[in-house]
């Protein structure tokens, strides 16, 4: 998958965010990896064609990109997850592989439990359960 660095360049400026290749790397690196990483992640897959790079500036970096509205972070148990899909969805997560994947969709009950006097800037839910890979799995085993 060719991207071009310019999409990130501008990405960064039209958010009047300093453009250091770090914050490119990054941005770059979870667009081509849609597969909800954690910050060590990153940084352990980064760090080959960076060697400069430190886990302190993953960190800052992921950071200001989230305080800007670039990515999302996902609280999932003990670890947070990082997101380049910032359009509203859902997660599931597969207690038996790890995976977490994208469930599009809107849920509107939550309209009804907060009603119209309030705000809601974000709202996060996950599903919890084993995918369909781990069940087929689990049948040719079984």
């Amino acid at each position: 998958m060719v991207i071009k660095v310019e999409k990130f360049v501008s990405i960064l400026k039209e958010h009047d965010l300093k453009v250091t290749p770090q914050r490119i790397a990054i941005l770059r690196y979870l667009e081509i990896h849609r597969t909800h990483p954690s910050a060590d992640t990153i940084y352990e897959d980064l760090k080959a064609d960076n060697p400069s790079l430190s886990k302190t500036t993953i960190y800052n970096s992921l950071d200001m990109l989230k305080q800007h509205g670039l990515v999302k972070a996902l609280r999932l148990g003990s670890t947070v997850r990082y997101d380049y899909s910032t359009n509203r969805h859902h997660h599931f997560w597969c207690r038996r592989c790890g995976k977490i994947m994208d469930i599009t969709g809107d849920d509107p009950c939550w309209k009804d439990m907060v009603g119209d006097d309030h705000r809601v800037e974000e709202v996060h839910v996950y599903l919890k359960g084993v995918c369909s890979t781990c069940l087929k799995k689990k049948k040719e085993e079984d």
